[in-house]
Order: structure tokens, then C-alpha cells, then sequence
């Protein structure tokens, strides 16, 4: 991988041949675990502009409609997270010379506040070609991470590193965005908005905006991430000469003479999630606030509650798609599992698209296959499956292999399909299976045969993965169809069912038991490979535990790494496997958008106990005694064996109770003296299991219980940050 150093550029051609089609990263990690910012691409002509709405993509337009740039959003990594852009080099348009990669912070955040701020770039097959470490952030809140161009016919990457000070209103305006950004109109708008939660009137349009109050992209998404109260974001376009005009009417006039009515699209453009030019005057009623982002076309998403059954009692079942029951062997579950999959994928474009784009594939038309038949020698070979995207002309294809009911993949097998698919010139072999990939560490090693000019790259998907993606579209994101809905529904009463097999990680190793006992008898030694073992499964349900969370809630759910500047995955495993040794301990941390703090997981092995707790600043204004007395009646709903610590400044713990206690006495929550309260720290307290696998009894079951139990009993009723 070559490491660029800032205003350095390389043809990417010159790194590998795989360039049709590239993987963008930006990642940070942030000492405190709650550092966050949005990715922004604007895609530039020869005058260095955006030649309209369409050219600029962010969190709320993160796809382009020809397939050349998509945002994948976040993907956990070792050391925090990485967000992941999707370019199809191929596909665009012939006008665009730039593609500027940038991001920005909100909230009065700037780059200064995280470490390993850097930028890198993959080819189609996975691997990692470049990289890029700003080192310079300081105290700016938006930074042009590179960017890609063409010259003599080919796409080259400039290591940028710019900064603004002015966050994203400044960068885009560089580029012919304008981002509107008059905050004392905000807030005289901010005073006539609807209650929060009050949703726009059906009759309304669904392209209302919220362009009219003045708020910065920056401000949206604060918005967004507290309460969700947004209904969309203020952006405009300048045209070309820069004589992008409005008038009291909401009427914009380019220079070629045409006027356009604010919020229509021109004759022969589609309305994008960008809003036109706010009216000016004093006249303007603001909208009311929507409780989502709204976009011009409204999606269909399945509601959580189901209708009243018309059955006569409950042992009737509803007849479904594809049933489940009738499953016994692990061959019938793997063969179901597969067609069931990929006939979902194929036919509802949007999860087939969410769950191939990480791999490279371009955006176009797709179709499955299962048991197909491929020659490999004297025995041909049976892939499970074999996806192929089509996109003007050209063929994507995978193939595709699947594990269930917690049976391994086959080292074996997989190099057979590494091998055919290189020899037949296929893009990618895809793995399925209930188990959890560690970055740096594949759960299959294969021989790569370095002669071969075409490669193929190996990547896995976990059940538990797929279920996510499924849950976020029809339970939060929504879907263009009501078929497409439905469809997905199915494919997710499939995936939870207990006969299908795909149910993600569900056993904690043969190393589990082991350790335990000599934890408990202090006969485990540093250095045994059996405790890293245990650390690696851990850090799998640690991933999968947030995958569950995330789709439940349609909110991101991150693993947090405190971890020090180039962190190395397998040392850090390493120094985790020694904790546990020493101490006994396995530990977690989770960032949860909307949160007002991290979530903690430890669990003690010598104890048997696991506690889950958040540490929450106290509430704002008031004497301490009333700022304790709002907190419990926050917690009015909480659990009664709550353990709540109060926090004193300098890092020093003060009084302790539980909830069942400190109701009739708040002011035991105060410390003695003047020792000013930092804040308050939650807990919960649980058995742990003690068989290693996810039964009643097991440890996996008893970790996901106690961190659902902590959210949905205390967590929902803080204060949002």
C-alpha cells in the first residue's frame, strides 16, 4: 500500500488494474468515543463547479441514479469506524473533471479533537492501494480529504489535506454550493415551528424543505441526531456564472432567461433531496417540522405493530412465502437459506444493492442463481450461488457460498471457488455465514496465485449482517415498493425463525470453557493461547450485538476502541487476551447516535456477573438537590435495582445507591462538602451464562438480554445530548 503524503498524486492505474470501479475510506478515531462527521462529495466540470443539485451528495442524497458514487455509510473497524464511499469510475458522466471527497463536523466540533484522521483507497477486489494521513487537522471542522481527476484518459488520486474553518457552508461554496446559513433567522423560524413530533399534513408535498429557516447542513443534522425533528436540509446551487438569483416569489432565474418555481424541478430534471432557494420576505411561514428527513419520494416501510389476526385463536399460523418449519437437515437449510437470499436480492434492488455494493459491484441490473454447475479439474464444482449485475454491457459477477446452523467454511472449498472464479475472470467468491469477520483477520486463509493477472477478492457476509440490512429498509429507511416491503418482511421471519439456521454467531469457541475454570482457578497464565482465543470470539458478539441494536433501533451502533495511534488489531487483541488472564475481565463499549453518553459492557469471569452502565453529565440549571430530583424522575421507569454512582469532578466517585433507595431520598445522592458533581453514572448488574453457546442458559443469550434490558429500561428515558 503507498503511502501519500499531502499535494502528492498517483495514476491509479499504475497501482493496480482494477480500477473500473474504487472504495473510498475516511476514518478517524476519537479519544473520547463520541467523535463523529458527515462525508460530502461534490462532483466538479472543468470550471472546478457542480453543475447542479445532482453533483452533490451527502447523508441526505448518498446515492447517485447512474450507479457512480454511493455512500455506504459507517463500518466498524479495530479502531473506531470508517466511512465507506462506493465509486463507479466507469460510469461517470463525461462532463465531471474533479471528484472532491471531503468532511465535516457539527456542533462546534473540530478535526483537532480526533487522532488517525486519514483517507484510503481500494481497488474492485478489496485491496487497499493507498493512503493518505492528514496530519494537520488543528482546530478546523471540515477538511478536502483528496481527490480524484482525470488526465490523458485516466482517473489519478490527489492527496489534498485542505482545511476550512467554516465547516461546510465554506467548502461547498468554493464549489458553487450554497449553503444557507442566516442563523438569526433560524431562530426566529425555530419560534414558529410545530411541536416536535408533529408530522407534515398529507396534503402537504413530500419535497418540503426546511430551506426556509436558515439552517446550516451542520445545524440539520444536529437537529437530526437529537430528536430527528428535520425535514430536510437547506441547499441551493449556484449556476455556472455565479448569477444564481430569487425573488419574493420563490421564483429562481438562471442566465439563459428561464424562471423556475422554488421546489419544481426543471422541464426533464427529476427533483432531487436538495431543496431549491429559500423566498425571501417577511411573509414566509416556516413548515412544520417533520419527525424524519423527508425526501421527494415517499418510501414504504412495514409497521412495527402487526393488524389484529382475523384467526380463531393463536395456534393458527399465517401462511407464509416461505416456510420454515418443515426444515430438519443442514443440508435442506443451507440450499433454502441460499435461494431465499438471493431471489430477495434480486428482486428488491435496494437491499440487493446495499448488501453488493461493499464488494464493488456496480449499480445496475441483477440476477441470481443457485446450484449452478462450473468445471474445476477431473470433478466439476456446485457453488451455492452466483450473482451477476449487468451495467452497459459489462458483467459483475460472484459466486457464492453458504454456511448455516453454525457449520464452518470449508478452507477447501473456498480455494476451489478462489480458483474458478480467477480463472474464469469473476469478480468475487462471497461467504455467508452465522460467524463474524475480524478486520486483519480472515475467518479463511486461501492461497493467492500471484501469476494470475485477474484477481478475485474473498469477502464474507454474516446472517446477522444480512438481517440488519433487512431491518433498516423496511423498518426505518423504507423502500420504493409495497411488494418490495413485504418481500423483505418474509425474508426476516425466515432469517429469526429457529429452524433456518441463520441465526449469526451463536458459540463462544471450545476455548470458553477452559478459560473459565482457570480463571476461577487461578491457573490461567499469560501467553495461553486459549485466552485469545476467547478475546477474538468476544470482539464477534461484540460486533453482532451491534448489528442487532442498530436494526431494532434505525440508529448507528459502533464499537468504541480507546486505542493509541496506529494501533496494530493483533496486539491490541494480544494485551486484551493478558487483561483477561490477569483480571478476569472482557470488556466492551458501544457509541449509539441519540445516546447521551457511551454504553459500557464488562464482564467479570470471576464474579459471573455482567454490568452494563453509561456515564450521563448531571442536568442543567438548578441546585444539586433539584438536579437529582429531575434525574430520578427521569428514571421513573427504571428498573428498582439501578445502581446510580454520582460522579465528582476530578475523576473521584461519590455516594452510591440504588433506585429503590434513593426515590424517597434524593438528597442521599449529593457528596459532602463542595465538591461540585460531574455527573452520574448507571448500572445494571446480571448473572452471566454458563454454557458457552446462545441456549436459555448461555453466555451469548444472557450478554444480548442485558444490553437490550439496559436500552429499553433506562437509556430511552435520558435526556438526548
Amino acid at each position: 500500500m503507498r503511502e501519500m503524503a499531502k499535494g502528492m498524486n498517483v495514476g491509479l492505474s499504475s497501482l493496480s488494474p482494477h480500477v473500473g470501479s474504487v472504495l473510498v475510506g475516511l476514518s478517524w478515531v476519537s479519544p473520547t468515543g463520541d467523535g463523529d462527521a458527515d462525508v460530502s462529495v461534490l462532483l466538479l466540470d472543468a470550471n472546478g463547479k457542480v453543475r447542479g443539485d445532482s453533483d452533490f451528495y451527502f447523508y441526505n442524497n448518498p446515492a447517485a441514479a447512474d450507479g457512480s458514487v454511493q455512500l455506504l455509510g459507517k463500518t466498524p473497524t479495530e479502531n473506531g469506524d470508517e466511512d465507506r464511499i462506493s465509486f463507479d469510475l466507469t460510469a461517470v458522466p463525461p462532463g465531471i473533471d474533479r471528484i472532491v471527497v471531503a468532511a465535516s463536523r457539527y456542533g462546534g466540533r473540530n478535526f483537532g479533537e480526533l487522532a488517525d484522521v486519514e483517507v484510503t483507497l481500494a481497488d474492485g477486489t478489496g485491496e487497499r492501494l493507498l493512503r493518505f494521513a492528514v496530519e494537520d487537522a488543528d482546530t478546523v471542522s471540515a477538511i478536502i480529504f483528496g481527490e480524484l481527476y482525470r488526465r490523458g484518459g485516466e482517473w489519478k488520486f490527489r492527496a489534498v489535506g485542505q482545511g476550512y474553518d467554516s465547516g461546510l457552508a465554506g467548502l461547498a461554496t468554493d464549489f458553487g454550493v450554497d449553503i444557507e446559513d442566516d442563523a438569526d433567522e433560524a431562530e426566529g423560524a425555530e419560534g414558529a415551528r410545530a411541536e416536535d413530533g408533529e408530522e407534515t399534513p398529507q396534503d402537504e408535498p413530500d419535497t418540503a424543505r426546511t430551506g426556509q429557516t436558515g439552517q446550516t447542513a451542520a445545524d440539520v443534522h444536529s437537529s437530526a441526531n437529537a430528536g430527528g425533528n428535520v425535514a430536510g436540509i437547506g441547499v441551493r446551487t449556484m449556476n455556472r456564472t455565479g448569477t444564481g438569483t430569487g425573488n419574493g416569489n420563490g421564483t429562481g432565474n438562471e442566465t439563459g432567461g428561464g424562471a423556475a418555481q422554488a421546489g419544481a424541478p426543471a422541464p426533464g430534471t427529476t427533483p432531487g433531496p436538495v431543496p431549491a432557494p429559500r423566498a425571501s420576505g417577511d411573509n414566509v411561514t416556516p413548515p412544520a417540522r417533520a419527525t424524519r428527513p423527508r425526501t421527494a419520494k415517499k418510501k414504504v416501510t412495514l409497521p412495527r405493530a402487526d393488524r389484529k389476526a382475523l384467526a380463531e385463536n393463536e395456534s393458527w399460523r399465517p401462511s407464509r412465502l416461505v416456510p420454515v418449519p418443515t426444515l430438519k437437515s443442514d443440508r435442506d437449510r443451507e440450499v433454502r437459506a441460499t435461494s431465499v437470499l438471493l431471489s430477495v436480492m434480486a428482486q428488491v434492488p435496494e437491499f440487493g444493492r446495499r448488501l453488493t455494493a461493499a464488494f464493488g459491484a456496480p449499480a445496475g441490473r441483477m440476477e441470481t442463481y443457485t446450484e449452478v454447475v462450473l468445471p474445476h479439474g477431473e470433478a466439476p464444482r456446485r457453488p451455492d450461488g452466483v450473482i451477476r449485475v449487468e451495467r452497459a454491457g459489462k458483467l459483475w459477477t460472484a459466486l457464492v457460498e453458504t454456511k448455516t446452523n453454525g457449520s464452518a467454511l470449508k478452507p477447501d472449498q473456498v480455494q476451489a471457488y478462489m480458483d474458478i472464479a480467477a480463472r474464469r475472470g469473476y469478480e468475487a467468491v462471497i461467504t455467508v455465514s452465522n460467524d463474524v469477520a475480524l478486520e486483519g483477520s480472515p475467518l479463511v486463509d486461501v492461497k493467492i496465485d500471484g501469476r494470475r493477472k485477474h484477481r478475485v477478492a474473498l469477502r464474507h457476509l454474516s446472517w446477522a449482517e444480512v438481517t440488519y440490512q433487512a431491518q433498516l429498509l423496511i423498518r426505518h429507511e423504507g423502500v420504493g415498493d409495497k411488494a418490495h416491503a413485504w418481500l423483505l418482511q418474509e425474508l426476516l421471519h425466515y432469517l429469526q425463525h429457529e429452524n433456518s439456521g441463520c441465526h449469526g454467531f451463536q458459540n463462544m469457541g471450545a476455548a470458553w470453557v477452559p478459560v473459565r475454570n482457570g480463571i476461577n482457578d487461578e491457573t490461567l497464565c499469560e501467553g495461553d493461547p486459549r485466552a485469545l482465543d476467547v478475546v477474538e470470539s468476544w470482539e464477534r458478539l461484540v460486533r453482532q450485538l451491534c448489528l442487532g441494536l442498530g436494526g431494532e433501533l434505525g440508529q448507528k451502533v459502533l464499537p468504541v476502541h480507546r486505542s493509541k495511534r496506529g494501533a496494530d488489531p493483533a496486539a491490541r487483541r494480544s494485551r486484551l487476551a493478558d487483561r483477561l488472564c490477569r483480571e478476569g475481565l472482557l470488556q466492551a463499549e458501544f457509541r449509539i447516535d441519540g445516546a447521551p453518553g457511551i454504553l459500557a459492557l464488562n464482564a467479570d469471569l470471576r464474579t459471573g456477573k455482567l454490568r452494563t452502565s453509561i456515564e450521563i453529565p448531571p442536568p442543567e440549571g438548578g441546585y444539586p438537590l433539584s438536579r437529582a430530583k429531575r434525574l430520578l424522575r427521569r428514571l421513573a421507569e427504571a428498573p428498582a435495582d439501578l445502581h446510580v454512582e454520582t460522579l465528582l469532578e476530578g475523576g473521584a466517585g461519590g455516594p452510591r445507591g440504588t433506585l429503590e433507595r434513593l426515590r424517597p431520598e434524593p438528597a442521599d445522592m449529593l457528596p459532602k462538602g463542595d465538591n461540585p458533581i460531574a455527573g452520574f453514572r448507571l448500572s445494571l448488574f446480571k448473572s452471566m451464562g454458563n454454557s458457552r453457546g446462545n441456549a436459555e442458559s448461555g453466555f451469548i443469550r444472557s450478554v444480548d438480554d442485558a444490553v437490550h434490558r439496559f436500552y429499553t429500561a433506562v437509556v430511552v428515558h435520558l435526556d438526548q445530548p
